[in-house]
């Protein structure tokens, strides 16, 4: 029984995605469907007639008390969160017990980043949102809503099933000879080629990564391009995945079946020979598996089972026009959110996929209509707080300071667009306004910067989502170059690929650490400031053994981590950065801590509380440790300070004093290039 509901502060549904005992549920409540073709619409009105008392209530209480409820369980413990942003209410329920009120709100925070990335500005204003969220056309309403429901249920699929998600970093292929190969053959050949093409129609690849399941291969950014974030890119992930979905039994050779060595010495690392025609020639010499094996690098003479080598054909390239997506750019000017880029995702076999970012002629002017935004929300706070309209006016950055910046951007739109017409009566409007005084003008000023943010995002909106269409189709890379791209990569990774994704499920194993540490179980390291993690894989699925067992066994230590890293959530939200805990034959511990760019530990500092309903500790929905680390670095100015997590798993008879050393010997040696280099 699970649902999300987001609703306008009228009870209008504006989205919805429910699992199909929830649809059920609703559907024996309020009759079955009308005629055929009209399910959509009465499913709409059964579920908005079930969730409005809960929405009118909501918004009755912020109205007359300023202030509302975040969460509650019914009688039969059904549990309701709630949060509102600006005018959209959203709801999650959950009926089954899978799920608390820390994952719904997560589960809320990311369905709001997911939109974000897909409408950019359009949702700062809450009117213009309501309308991309629920187009008049039923047809295409239902398709929009189908494939914001496929990204849901492929991040929660991705939270239940990958550790990447579960801690919300990014997780890298140790391969340091490949990944190195591959970073130099995207910068020098594939985006230099891309680049200089006439085929790109004004659009330039800034960014460009290989991935292999949800595991990065190789990342490449050109010299003039903006940082991606780790919210964005995980993101990214989750929309490359939504349209590729990986089926890790079917895309993956069988690791049973692939002869392991001990990746150590000089002859480790794995060279592949040209690609063998006929496999079933050399299946009787495939040697015995060993008791136990280490898969960090794979021998050359692997034998693959028949059946993967059918699903590992090439699919055709996809002409389709790439996906708009909006994704934060950090400059010397400043920040800025949500600014347009394209995004083509490639696939190249089954499980892995190329992914290129490219800057868009136009973006620049995103960029004039966030400092537009910007200027004018700050202009309302101070009309809100009661700061009259001529001191208001002062502030900075001043109305006067862009207002000859305003005039020229109008300017430039062109008097043609009905649009620009729109934003140039308004403005004209505003600047009026200015000039007038006496009672109620605060009112009348902070109602006219309402109507200029509205109609700024709606230049905005007809620049970047409205001409998508086929206006947009020559502003894109031709469906020629990206078949050349597909194929030049293809090429690169051909001996390759059966490696890559055994290495997707062998990335890092228990087996090695079990020397150095005796009765870990299990741990995962994550460096919070460039947002990778490290953790030997957790494979649990009846078809492959991993060094937990198989089935069962590896269920229930893999529940243990799933249960300790929500654990530990609730910890830090509370101030905690250090946390032991015993549960029965397992023994826990997570630490946080902080490092110059020395290796340096600093002394450990007082971690911010923080309240039950605020949004949820990560960084795919809210980037927790990047205010985490502005909070601590403000005592440590001219300095350049890391932050680090470590969760470990133990045996319980383990002493605790060897525990404690194992965990500050694991933290050391993780992070050295000489072990697990991250490019």
């Amino acid at each position: 029984m699970k649902c999300l509901l987001i609703s306008s502060q009228s009870a209008e549904v504006l989205f919805h995605w429910t699992d199909p005992e929830f649809h059920q549920n609703v559907q024996d409540q309020y009759g079955a469907s009308q005629e055929d073709g009209h399910g959509l619409p009465a499913f709409e009105d059964s579920i908005s007639t079930l969730f409005a008392p809960i929405i009118i209530s909501c918004i009755t209480m912020v109205d007359r008390l300023g202030d509302s409820y975040t969460s509650f369980t019914t009688e039969n413990n059904h549990i309701y969160v709630l949060h509102q942003f600006d005018e959209c209410l959203y709801i999650a329920v959950n009926g089954d017990g899978e799920e608390g009120e820390g994952d719904l709100r997560r589960k809320i925070y990311v369905m709001k980043k997911m939109i974000e990335v897909k409408f950019g500005m359009v949702t700062l204003s809450s009117i213009l949102l309501r309308k991309e969220l629920r187009p008049q056309d039923t047809e295409q309403r239902a398709r929009l809503w189908k494939h914001l429901q496929s990204l849901l249920e492929t991040y929660c699929h991705l939270r239940e099933n990958d550790q990447s998600f579960l801690v919300e970093a990014v997780e890298r292929l140790i391969h340091p000879t490949l990944c190195e190969q591959c970073i130099e053959f995207l910068e020098r050949r594939l985006v230099q080629q891309l680049n200089s093409s006439v085929e790109r129609a004004g659009e330039e690849v800034l960014h460009a990564f290989i991935l292999v399941h949800t595991k990065l291969l190789a990342f490449y950014s050109s010299r003039n391009a903006s940082t991606l974030s780790t919210s964005d890119l995980l993101a990214l992930i989750i929309m490359a995945q939504n349209m590729y979905p990986s089926n890790m039994d079917q895309d993956d050779p069988n690791p049973e079946d692939i002869e392991s060595t001990s990746g150590s010495g000089p002859e480790s690392f794995y060279t592949p020979e040209p690609s063998p025609t006929d496999m079933d020639s050399r299946s009787s010499d495939m040697p015995v598996r060993e008791s136990t094996p280490v898969f960090e690098f794979v021998d050359p003479d692997v034998q693959m089972a028949e059946d993967s080598l059918h699903t590992l054909e090439v699919p055709p390239p996809d002409p389709s026009t790439p996906r708009r997506v909006f994704l934060e750019v950090s400059l010397k000017d400043g920040l800025f959110p949500m600014m347009p880029h394209s995004m083509y995702c490639l696939p190249l076999w089954p499980g892995i996929t190329l992914v290129l970012l490219t800057k868009i002629p136009t973006s620049a002017v995103a960029m004039s209509v966030y400092t537009f935004l910007e200027a004018f929300a700050k202009l309302e706070k101070r009309l809100n707080e009661g700061q009259e309209g001529s001191a208001a006016t002062r502030g900075q950055p001043t109305i006067q300071d862009i207002r000859s910046k305003l005039d020229k951007f109008i300017k430039a739109l062109g008097a043609s667009e009905i649009q620009s017409v729109q934003l140039h009566n308004v403005w004209t409007d505003f600047k009026n306004r200015i000039g007038k005084g006496g009672p109620g003008f605060n009112r009348e000023l902070i109602r006219s910067c309402k109507n200029m943010k509205t109609q700024l995002c709606g230049v905005y909106r007809q620049c970047f989502l409205i001409e998508s269409g086929t206006a947009d189709t020559p502003r894109r890379l031709s469906p020629g170059l990206q078949e050349r791209a597909q194929t030049m990569v293809q090429d690169k990774l051909m001996d390759w690929k059966d490696f890559l994704l055994v290495k997707s499920k062998r990335n890092i194993t228990m087996v090695s650490y079990l020397e150095d540490f005796p009765g870990l179980i299990h741990f995962i390291c994550v460096d919070r400031s460039s947002g990778q993690m490290i953790a030997p894989s957790l494979n649990i699925t009846e078809r492959n053994t991993s060094e937990l067992g198989k089935g069962p066994l590896a269920q229930f230590v893999k529940s243990k981590v799933w249960n300790l890293v929500s654990t530990t959530r609730r910890y830090l939200q509370k101030g905690y950065s250090t946390v032991t805990l015993r549960d029965g034959d397992f023994y826990f511990c997570y630490f946080l801590w902080f490092e110059n760019e020395t290796g340096y530990k600093l002394e450990a500092g007082d971690i911010p509380t923080l309240p039950d309903d605020s949004a949820p500790i990560g960084m795919l929905a809210w980037d927790y440790y990047r205010k985490l680390l502005r909070y601590y670095s403000k005592n440590h100015q001219g300095e350049v300070v890391k932050c680090y997590e470590l969760l470990t798993v133990h045996l319980g008879v383990i002493p605790t004093e060897v525990i404690l050393q194992h965990c500050r010997q694991l933290a050391s040696k993780l992070w050295e290039p000489s072990r697990n280099p991250l490019l």
